[in-house]
């Protein structure tokens, strides 16, 4: 499907034929909801400094859930011609007269218009949302990824390197029998590049809505300086160690306090962390799912969600306090609340989750001269410079939940460690393993600084991407050497 066709609205169109034909073989009576996308991928690779593969990948698919005589059942399909279309509800009606009663039904998204935070389009029957559209990284082309690789294998001056360039694209429209309508357009770039000397890795990581905002350059610099940088490391005892983490880290904490924590499902079932109303991080601490994107980052997502609820800025917590989760309609309506537009199609088994989430930044603060091993990303430059003794850390690894009520953690430092004494870094670290309670290092008194500057990063394997800046925390639980 080419681009010009997306933006002649086929996406809706198909949506409403989904709905009518719904109509005609379920009847009047059955509730369904219909989501259309069409996804598009291309991904450049490289290794051992040369482009191994170039790929890309365009579907569109369509999603229908019904639910017919209080039963419910889901399906999607490929084939978007007539006979594909009426095949997918006709297995959809059947699989719903076959399926146990569903009692936890929350009903359809009634008609609702996309919210007003970026341009708006559309009136009546539908709406669409624009804000941040790139039509450039939409379009990308092999040749224009591969440029930003070469910036990167070059400026890594005769490192190993490894990692790729990628863009993606997505239009989708969403449309129910209770007359909801709407349709949107996302787009995105990301470069994550590694260098190697050694047996050191450096990593250098960036997310954007526009291709052109990857420096490939800059960011094979920043990854061939931690490498070198990592040189000769040094064991320390397992302890609590103050920390700087750069936003590689911060990340990580991110996407666990989002899928654990504020998640609507785990919190209707006191599975989370999550108190709302309570003091339960630093003052200094705000978190907001921004799925539109912020004032400063041109980066937005989809304007609405698998069950068609308009998307907007949820503040999770402000200077400290925790005032909500993300909800879809299913979670919402067990915990007594309104849907925070965060369904998807697994959000009633695994629970809805945050996907856009910022840590606000600090306001920004003089530099102090680049470190000896050019390790010290810039934007944590001066809360090393505050830090009598503790570690620097670039970046976490294979992290996994312990305790999911706590949220405590266990992962392995990755891509470069440093010890800084009196504000300077004074020796490269081997890699050691951790375990700790995210929430409880966010704690009051706990941070003691926070980077002038949210740095948006790739999606993990959740599908999430977080504006994460530097954190500077007063005990981190290091509880081994990554060899033992």
């Amino acid at each position: 499907m080419s681009l010009e066709t997306v933006r002649s609205g086929a996406e809706l169109e198909l949506a409403a034929r989904v709905v009518e034909l719904v109509r005609q073989v379920a009847g009047p009576t059955a509730e369904a909801e219909v989501v259309v996308r069409h996804d598009a991928e291309a991904l450049t690779r490289f290794a051992v400094s040369m482009i191994h593969q170039n790929v890309a990948d365009a579907a569109t698919t369509v999603g229908l859930r019904l639910h017919l005589d209080g039963r419910t059942a889901s399906g999607t399909t490929t084939v978007v011609g007539a006979d594909g279309l009426r095949g997918l509800v006709e297995r959809t009606v059947a699989a719903a007269r076959l399926s146990p009663p569903d009692a936890a039904w929350p009903g359809l998204t009634p008609p609702s218009p996309l919210h007003h935070s970026a341009a708006y389009h559309g009136s009546g029957e539908h709406s669409r949302l624009d804000f941040g559209f790139d039509e450039a990284t939409a379009r990308a082309t092999p040749a224009e990824r591969a440029g930003r690789v070469r910036d990167f294998v070059r400026a890594a001056e005769g490192l190993e390197t490894a990692g790729y360039c990628r863009t993606t694209y997505t239009s989708a429209a969403f449309a129910n029998t209770a007359g909801q309508s709407v349709e949107g357009r996302t787009a995105e770039a990301a470069m994550d590049g590694i260098a190697r000397l050694a047996g050191a890795d450096g990593v250098a990581r960036l997310a954007s809505g526009r291709l052109a905002d990857l420096d490939g350059a800059a960011l094979g610099a920043r990854a061939a300086a931690k490498a070198r940088g990592g040189q000769d490391p040094i064991e320390l005892p397992p302890g609590r160690y103050e920390v700087v983490l750069e936003p590689e880290a911060v990340a990580d904490l991110l996407d666990n306090l989002a899928i654990f924590g504020f998640n609507g499902k785990a919190y209707a079932q006191r599975q989370s962390f999550v108190e709302l109303g309570a003091d339960q991080f630093d003052p200094s601490v705000t978190l907001v799912d921004e799925p539109l994107g912020s004032r400063d980052e041109h980066a937005p997502g989809l304007p609405f969600d698998d069950e068609g609820t308009p998307r907007e800025s949820l503040v999770l917590v402000r200077e400290g306090v925790t005032k909500a989760v993300a909800h879809d309609r299913t979670s919402a309506a067990e915990a007594g609340a309104v849907s925070t537009g965060h369904a998807s199609g697994a959000s009633r088994t695994w629970g809805p989750f945050p996907t856009h989430i910022r840590l606000e930044a600090s306001p920004a603060a003089s530099l102090p001269a680049a470190d000896a091993v050019g390790a010290v990303a810039e934007s944590a430059r001066p809360l090393v410079a505050r830090m009598e003794r503790g570690l620097l850390i670039t970046d976490f690894w294979y992290t996994r939940v312990l305790d999911q009520k706590t949220l405590v953690i266990t992962g392995l430092t990755r891509n470069g460690v440093w010890l800084v004494e009196n504000g300077e870094v004074t020796a490269a670290v081997g890699n050691m393993r951790f375990t700790q309670s995210y929430p409880q290092a966010l704690g009051t008194g706990l941070v003691r600084g926070i980077g002038h500057e949210s740095v948006l990063l790739p999606d993990r394997w959740s599908g999430t991407r977080y504006a994460a800046p530097a954190l500077h925390l007063a005990s981190w639980n290091l509880t081994g050497n990554a060899s033992g």
